[in-house]
Protein backbone atom coordinates (compact mmCIF):
# COMPACT_ATOMS: atom_id res chain seq x y z
CA UNK A 1 0.00 0.00 0.00
CA UNK A 2 1.21 3.30 -0.72
CA UNK A 3 0.72 6.25 1.41
CA UNK A 4 0.99 9.78 0.97
CA UNK A 5 1.71 12.15 4.22
CA UNK A 6 1.28 15.93 4.96
CA UNK A 7 2.92 16.47 8.02
CA UNK A 8 4.94 13.82 8.10
CA UNK A 9 7.55 15.47 10.53
CA UNK A 10 5.58 16.47 13.33
CA UNK A 11 5.07 14.83 16.82
CA UNK A 12 1.96 12.60 14.70
CA UNK A 13 3.61 12.08 11.48
CA UNK A 14 6.73 10.99 12.31
CA UNK A 15 5.25 8.10 14.50
CA UNK A 16 2.64 7.69 11.89
CA UNK A 17 5.65 6.78 9.42
CA UNK A 18 7.65 4.88 11.61
CA UNK A 19 4.42 2.66 12.47
CA UNK A 20 3.56 1.86 9.18
CA UNK A 21 7.25 1.92 7.43
CA UNK A 22 7.53 -0.98 10.34
CA UNK A 23 4.34 -2.91 8.52
CA UNK A 24 6.23 -2.87 5.63
CA UNK A 25 4.14 -0.10 3.54
CA UNK A 26 5.24 2.64 1.35
CA UNK A 27 5.53 5.94 2.59
CA UNK A 28 6.03 9.48 0.93
CA UNK A 29 6.71 11.72 3.73
CA UNK A 30 5.18 15.22 2.52
CA UNK A 31 6.51 18.68 4.32
CA UNK A 32 7.21 21.75 3.64
CA UNK A 33 11.23 21.76 3.94
CA UNK A 34 11.17 18.13 1.94
CA UNK A 35 13.82 16.93 4.62
CA UNK A 36 14.33 13.37 5.35
CA UNK A 37 11.68 11.54 7.64
CA UNK A 38 13.11 8.33 9.11
CA UNK A 39 11.02 5.25 7.87
CA UNK A 40 9.88 6.64 4.30
CA UNK A 41 10.35 5.38 1.64
CA UNK A 42 11.10 9.07 -0.14
CA UNK A 43 10.89 12.32 1.56
CA UNK A 44 9.60 15.03 -0.78
CA UNK A 45 8.58 18.57 -0.32
CA UNK A 46 4.76 19.79 -1.15
CA UNK A 47 2.12 21.74 0.24
CA UNK A 48 -2.00 20.68 0.51
CA UNK A 49 -2.47 24.09 -1.16
CA UNK A 50 -0.65 23.19 -4.18
CA UNK A 51 -4.11 21.55 -5.90
CA UNK A 52 -2.03 20.04 -8.77
CA UNK A 53 0.33 18.72 -6.42
CA UNK A 54 -2.34 17.08 -4.72
CA UNK A 55 -4.42 15.53 -7.57
CA UNK A 56 -0.70 13.89 -8.55
CA UNK A 57 -0.32 12.49 -4.80
CA UNK A 58 -3.96 11.34 -5.33
CA UNK A 59 -3.04 9.90 -8.72
CA UNK A 60 0.16 7.99 -7.10
CA UNK A 61 -1.25 6.68 -4.19
CA UNK A 62 -3.64 4.70 -2.16
CA UNK A 63 -4.46 6.50 0.44
CA UNK A 64 -3.68 10.57 1.47
CA UNK A 65 -2.97 10.70 5.41
CA UNK A 66 -3.17 14.55 6.40
CA UNK A 67 -1.58 15.49 10.21
CA UNK A 68 -1.29 18.78 9.60
CA UNK A 69 -3.31 21.35 11.42
CA UNK A 70 -3.82 25.24 11.66
CA UNK A 71 -1.29 27.33 13.16
CA UNK A 72 -0.33 27.57 16.74
CA UNK A 73 1.75 30.83 16.33
CA UNK A 74 -0.82 33.30 15.44
CA UNK A 75 -0.34 31.97 11.82
CA UNK A 76 -4.20 32.44 9.96
CA UNK A 77 -5.90 29.35 10.20
CA UNK A 78 -8.26 30.04 7.59
CA UNK A 79 -5.31 29.69 5.40
CA UNK A 80 -5.16 25.76 6.74
CA UNK A 81 -9.06 25.20 6.54
CA UNK A 82 -8.58 26.26 2.76
CA UNK A 83 -5.50 24.03 2.02
CA UNK A 84 -7.58 20.94 3.48
CA UNK A 85 -10.73 22.15 1.05
CA UNK A 86 -8.34 22.29 -1.77
CA UNK A 87 -6.41 18.60 -0.90
CA UNK A 88 -10.00 17.45 -0.72
CA UNK A 89 -11.70 18.96 -4.08
CA UNK A 90 -8.41 17.14 -5.45
CA UNK A 91 -8.37 13.52 -4.25
CA UNK A 92 -10.53 12.31 -6.81
CA UNK A 93 -11.98 8.71 -5.57
CA UNK A 94 -8.88 8.68 -3.11
CA UNK A 95 -9.25 8.63 0.66
CA UNK A 96 -8.21 11.14 2.38
CA UNK A 97 -7.46 10.26 6.09
CA UNK A 98 -7.56 13.51 8.38
CA UNK A 99 -6.10 14.47 11.77
CA UNK A 100 -8.60 16.45 13.82
CA UNK A 101 -9.10 17.82 17.58
CA UNK A 102 -10.77 16.71 20.83
CA UNK A 103 -12.61 19.84 20.97
CA UNK A 104 -15.29 19.04 18.48
CA UNK A 105 -16.32 15.61 20.73
CA UNK A 106 -19.42 15.53 22.21
CA UNK A 107 -19.75 15.57 26.26
CA UNK A 108 -23.30 15.35 26.67
CA UNK A 109 -25.28 18.30 24.44
CA UNK A 110 -22.01 20.30 24.44
CA UNK A 111 -18.75 20.52 22.24
CA UNK A 112 -15.90 20.08 24.80
CA UNK A 113 -14.64 23.40 23.71
CA UNK A 114 -17.54 24.66 24.65
CA UNK A 115 -17.42 22.73 28.44
CA UNK A 116 -16.39 24.94 31.70
CA UNK A 117 -12.80 24.77 32.53
CA UNK A 118 -11.72 24.05 28.71
CA UNK A 119 -7.93 25.61 28.41
CA UNK A 120 -8.40 29.03 26.40
CA UNK A 121 -5.08 28.50 24.65
CA UNK A 122 -6.19 25.60 22.51
CA UNK A 123 -9.97 27.39 21.89
CA UNK A 124 -8.77 28.59 18.67
CA UNK A 125 -7.53 25.55 17.21
CA UNK A 126 -10.61 23.63 18.95
CA UNK A 127 -12.82 26.21 16.59
CA UNK A 128 -11.13 25.49 13.13
CA UNK A 129 -11.11 21.55 13.81
CA UNK A 130 -14.56 21.73 14.46
CA UNK A 131 -14.95 23.87 10.99
CA UNK A 132 -12.62 21.18 9.35
CA UNK A 133 -14.72 18.21 10.36
CA UNK A 134 -18.06 20.23 8.90
CA UNK A 135 -15.84 20.72 5.90
CA UNK A 136 -15.71 17.49 4.92
CA UNK A 137 -19.08 16.38 5.99
CA UNK A 138 -20.78 18.84 3.82
CA UNK A 139 -18.15 18.77 0.89
CA UNK A 140 -19.22 16.02 -2.46
CA UNK A 141 -15.96 14.34 -1.94
CA UNK A 142 -15.73 10.86 -0.43
CA UNK A 143 -14.31 8.60 0.88
CA UNK A 144 -12.80 10.65 3.80
CA UNK A 145 -12.52 9.47 7.48
CA UNK A 146 -11.23 12.31 10.20
CA UNK A 147 -9.42 10.69 13.93
CA UNK A 148 -9.62 12.62 16.67
CA UNK A 149 -7.06 11.98 19.85
CA UNK A 150 -8.40 11.60 23.16
CA UNK A 151 -8.26 15.24 25.07
CA UNK A 152 -4.79 14.53 26.20
CA UNK A 153 -2.18 13.19 23.67
CA UNK A 154 1.77 13.19 23.90
CA UNK A 155 4.87 11.21 23.24
CA UNK A 156 4.51 7.89 25.53
CA UNK A 157 4.46 4.26 24.93
CA UNK A 158 3.82 2.08 22.51
CA UNK A 159 1.29 -0.58 24.31
CA UNK A 160 -0.74 -1.27 20.64
CA UNK A 161 -3.97 -1.03 22.96
CA UNK A 162 -6.50 1.46 22.32
CA UNK A 163 -10.13 2.25 22.34
CA UNK A 164 -12.67 3.66 19.92
CA UNK A 165 -15.79 5.95 19.85
CA UNK A 166 -17.75 7.79 17.26
CA UNK A 167 -17.99 11.72 18.47
CA UNK A 168 -17.80 11.26 21.86
CA UNK A 169 -14.21 10.77 24.20
CA UNK A 170 -13.18 7.16 24.15
CA UNK A 171 -10.81 8.14 27.16
CA UNK A 172 -8.97 10.82 28.52
CA UNK A 173 -5.66 10.33 27.18
CA UNK A 174 -3.92 9.02 24.62
CA UNK A 175 0.15 8.21 23.49
CA UNK A 176 1.50 9.39 20.27
CA UNK A 177 2.85 6.23 19.87
CA UNK A 178 -0.79 4.31 20.40
CA UNK A 179 -2.44 6.85 18.05
CA UNK A 180 -0.32 5.84 15.35
CA UNK A 181 -0.84 2.27 15.76
CA UNK A 182 -4.63 3.03 15.87
CA UNK A 183 -4.12 5.44 12.71
CA UNK A 184 -2.05 2.23 10.44
CA UNK A 185 -4.96 -0.16 11.83
CA UNK A 186 -7.33 2.05 9.73
CA UNK A 187 -5.54 2.48 6.81
CA UNK A 188 -4.35 -0.79 6.28
CA UNK A 189 -8.38 -2.37 7.45
CA UNK A 190 -10.62 0.56 7.09
CA UNK A 191 -13.75 0.28 9.43
CA UNK A 192 -14.72 4.51 9.12
CA UNK A 193 -15.74 5.74 6.03
CA UNK A 194 -17.19 9.03 5.65
CA UNK A 195 -17.24 9.51 9.30
CA UNK A 196 -15.32 10.92 12.41
CA UNK A 197 -13.84 8.79 15.21
CA UNK A 198 -11.63 9.02 18.07
CA UNK A 199 -9.29 7.07 19.93
CA UNK A 200 -8.02 6.59 23.60
CA UNK A 201 -6.01 4.26 25.80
Amino acid sequence: MKIALFGASGMIGSRVTAEAAGRGLDITAITRSGSDVPGAARSIKGDMADAEFDARMAAEHDIIVSTTGPSRTGGDHQEWLDALKTLAENSGNTRIFVVGGAGSLWVGDTMLKDTEGFPAIYKAESETGTRALELLRKGNWSPWTLISPAPEIAPGERTGSYKTELEVPAGDAISAEDFAVAMVDEIVEPKHIDVRFTVAK
